[in-house]
């Protein structure tokens, strides 16, 4: 079985298509069956994320811990408890590709990190997309990492002890465990999804913050 985690706080817009995208990968044909469960974890929502998640068949898990390092955390330990033997994460407000889950577990590696893609750059200025799109490598041989996109085998999540509660750099953390331990990791572009590109994010030091850095060393 295949755990997938999604980590939600206040998530009510982007949701439904995230889920949505999720759905469709999940019945890829390259995973010849093989049962995914989603885990959405709703930590302290107060707008109508439980609804929409509700409208779909994945698994739902409320903490209320405003730490998105936790809520992945809370939602691998479902996964696993389930039996899980691969645990893929993303993020709300990300959609994933339908070969996404498929295109991580070919790799072969212990951990999978993958690149994001951005389509609505609307809230930015032209020049902070000329300059993502200058410096950010999206391509294998990268070394991005980004919770809206990375997987990892069970067997080395526990090695690792899982993810810090950390309200940012969770995902960094978890790698760099890896990457001490010796664990094979895949620095691929080959999972796709695409992430939103919006001024402000949930996690105080997430992508959201990285663009919006760029765009006042831009002003500044």
């Amino acid at each position: 079985m295949i755990g997938v985690v999604v980590p939600a706080h206040d998530e009510e817009i982007l949701l439904e298509d995230c889920l949505a995208s999720l759905v469709a990968a999940r019945h890829h044909p390259d995973l010849m069956g093989e049962e995914v469960r989603i885990v959405v974890v709703l930590d302290a929502c107060t707008d109508a994320s439980l609804e929409v998640a509700r409208r779909f068949d994945v698994t739902i898990v409320e903490v209320e811990a405003r730490n998105v390092g936790f809520a992945r955390a809370a939602g691998a330990r479902h996964a696993l408890e389930a039996g899980a033997r691969w645990l893929a994460f993303t993020d709300a407000d990300t959609v994933v590709a339908p070969g996404w889950l498929a295109a991580q577990l070919a790799l072969g590696a212990d951990v999978v990190c993958g690149t994001v893609a951005v389509d609505d750059w609307s809230e930015h200025p032209p020049s902070v997309r000329a300059r993502h799109l200058r410096d950010y490598v999206d391509a294998c041989g990268h070394r991005h990492i980004h919770g809206a996109n990375l997987g990892i085998d069970r067997d080395a999540y526990l090695a690792i002890g899982g993810f810090p509660p950390r309200t940012s750099d969770e995902d960094v953390a978890l790698v760099e465990s890896a990457r001490a331990l010796g664990l094979t990791i895949a620095w691929s572009s080959l999972p796709r999804v695409t992430t939103s590109a919006r001024r402000v994010g949930r996690a105080p030091l997430g992508f959201a913050a990285t663009l919006r850095a760029s765009s006042l060393a831009l002003v500044g």
